[in-house]
């Protein structure tokens, strides 16, 4: 019998589509929610995994797609994107992105987040992000990322 998506997933599928990507969501048997687990999944490097975090632009959320194999320099990329940038509560993140820890997609959540990301994420051919459920994945590129999501480009290290 075949799997259903996670209604997450299902809109995450349906917004991709909307903004002419494939809307292919993969479904691994086994949560991905960190990095390094959907990089080992997939069989790919963990820099071609796109972390999607909520963080805070002085008082305002934005989101910040970064390679898999980074973490944020707050200061420096907060001084980047003209402020301070600091972590968003959970509350907050689950608010504004509709979506659990680990599954977050770089799109679909229910408010416009702002979205910044890492350049480095341009050095790999394919990138995968969540899908809206620690289980669910994509397949984008560099190009795409920062077309269906209207984002800008940063150097987050």
């Amino acid at each position: 019998m075949p799997r259903l998506l996670h209604p997450n997933a299902a809109h995450v599928a349906d917004i991709l589509i909307s903004r002419g990507h494939h809307g292919v969501v993969i479904t691994a048997p086994e949560p991905t929610a960190t990095a390094a687990a959907a990089a080992r999944s997939l069989g790919v490097p963990v820099g071609a995994i796109v972390k999607s975090l909520v963080f805070l632009l002085d008082d305002d959320p934005v989101l910040v797609l970064v390679s898999g194999d980074h973490e944020v320099d707050m200061t420096a990329t907060g001084a980047r994107l003209g402020g301070t940038l600091t972590r968003a509560p959970l509350e907050l993140v689950k608010h504004s992105t509709g979506q659990p820890l680990g599954g977050i997609a770089p799109v679909g959540h229910p408010t416009n987040l702002p979205t910044y990301i890492d350049e480095t994420l341009g050095d790999h051919p394919e990138v995968w992000a969540a899908a809206g459920h620690p289980n669910t994945v994509f397949r984008t590129s560099y190009s795409e990322l920062l077309r269906i999501t209207a984002g800008l480009a940063v150097r987050v290290t």
